[in-house]
């Protein structure tokens, strides 16, 4: 199993490309079940949770064609995927595919849609809560679906096809707005979700359904009007870059010093992260190439921060927050409010010296001077990644193990940091 190895001290300066958001890219990737012409994706990361949905995909009679490289390509640039799901050979999505990753149980929505049944294994994924598919099914059997469990699977079935309706979702979700938005394209009438998840790759999404045809307004606000259609035609569209990438480097630089230029990354998606950074002491700078991020010298500021959802802190640079709240000059105060179960990396953080408190969902962060490189084992996909930020500002060598979590979310993430100057290498057992 691959570890990481980091000698900390070095401070970031250069240029890191920000890739593919990969919590647009799976949802848009299922999104090609809706139609039987090719949909065409370009700026794709390369990362296991992508690999892993076309194994998926592929179950159901997906193909799909990775094109190479072409000439002007940028370094880190994403691939284009071709998927062509023009026949659907099987409603089922087994369990031992589904287990490893909880987004592949969104492909329920496209299916029933189209073909007016699936039969898809109850979900798995990282373990921060329990994360119920309860909203998911709601939305479904509003929209006329009949839904029953059997064995650990959820069967949907909708003979004559759904219809429109009105969705209210009684808590905002992220995963239930995607399936409940592919899922009402092709229902017969209007759908009209409320209390929608307002995340700009739930608004991506809608961008690429309706190049194929679809008819969505309100994208990206708690109101999402869906007039359903008879069909879906394919549709070229790219991957917007990944906020919560941006966000992780941002506060890596914010953590060692110096100055990094984020490539391709757009300040309107994480705005709270950017001012949440400023308000700890980092400069931070919007150029037409994307968000310069610098702290020179300067010590971090505590800061006191509720994550909460777009626009709000987002949940998933909470653990990276946290990292960096470890060297600042004072208590710092972080509430998670999305997932009951996100605080595991703290016993890690801890190891390198690092002092914090929990009370429910509350941790105080207590600055300290100076943290030690120590042995440190990845928990979750954003936890992973709060233990490297921590390497990168310690004395000495940490060694960070189990990181497939980290394959699943970040793009050549040791390349990235390398190039900037951090000391880092993959050490392959």
């Amino acid at each position: 199993m691959d570890r990481i190895r980091i000698v900390g001290g070095n401070e970031l300066n250069g240029t890191i490309s920000i890739s593919g958001a990969k919590n647009a890219a799976l949802p848009l990737m299922i999104a090609a079940l809706l139609t039987d012409e090719t949909l065409i994706l370009d700026n794709v990361p390369r990362l296991a949770d992508v690999a892993q949905l076309q194994r998926i995909l592929g179950n159901h009679g997906v193909d799909i064609m990775s094109a190479g490289k072409r000439p002007g390509d940028r370094e880190y640039q994403g691939q284009t995927l071709h998927i062509s799901a023009a026949d659907i050979i099987d409603t089922t999505a087994p369990y031992d595919l589904v287990s490893r990753m909880r987004a592949s149980f969104w492909v329920i929505a496209p299916l029933i849609a189209r073909m007016h049944e699936a039969r898809v294994s109850l979900p798995g994924g990282c373990a921060i809560g329990t994360r119920p598919v309860d909203l998911l099914i709601l939305a479904l059997e509003k929209l006329g679906a009949d839904i029953s469990i059997d064995g650990g699977y959820v069967v949907a079935k909708a003979p004559g096809g759904l219809r429109g309706a009105d969705i209210a979702f009684p808590k905002v979700t992220v995963s239930g707005t995607h399936v409940a938005l592919m899922a009402a394209t092709l229902a017969k009438g209007t759908s009209v979700i409320t209390n929608a998840a307002c995340e700009p790759e739930i608004a991506d999404v809608a961008a690429c359904l309706n190049k194929m045809g679809a008819r969505i307004t309100g994208a990206g606000t708690p109101c999402i009007i869906v007039e359903g259609v008879a069909r879906l035609h394919g549709a070229r569209h790219t991957v917007l870059p990944d906020r919560i990438e941006a966000g992780t480097y941002a506060m890596a630089v914010a953590m060692t010093g110096g100055e990094v230029q984020l490539s391709g990354a757009r300040p309107e998606l994480l705005q709270s992260a950017l001012d949440v950074l400023g308000e700890a002491g980092a400069t931070v700078s919007v150029n037409n190439d994307g968000i310069r991020i610098g702290r020179n010298g300067a010590g971090l500021r505590p800061v006191q921060v509720t994550t909460a959802p777009f626009p709000g802190f987002p949940t998933d640079l909470q653990a990276q927050l946290m990292a960096l709240m470890t060297c600042a000059g004072g208590a710092s105060v972080i509430t998670e409010t999305i997932f009951e179960n996100r605080f595991m990396h703290v016993q890690e953080l801890a190891r390198f010296g690092a002092r914090i408190s929990l009370d429910g969902d509350t941790a105080t962060i207590r600055g300290t001077d100076k943290l030690r490189g120590a042995p440190v084992m990845a928990t979750d996909l954003r936890a992973s990644v709060s233990l490297v930020i921590a390497g990168l500002a310690a004395e000495g060598e940490t060694m960070v193990n189990r990181v497939y979590h980290l394959d699943r979310g970040f793009e050549r993430l040791e390349e990235k940091l390398s190039a900037c100057g951090a000391s880092i290498e993959r050490i392959r057992d």
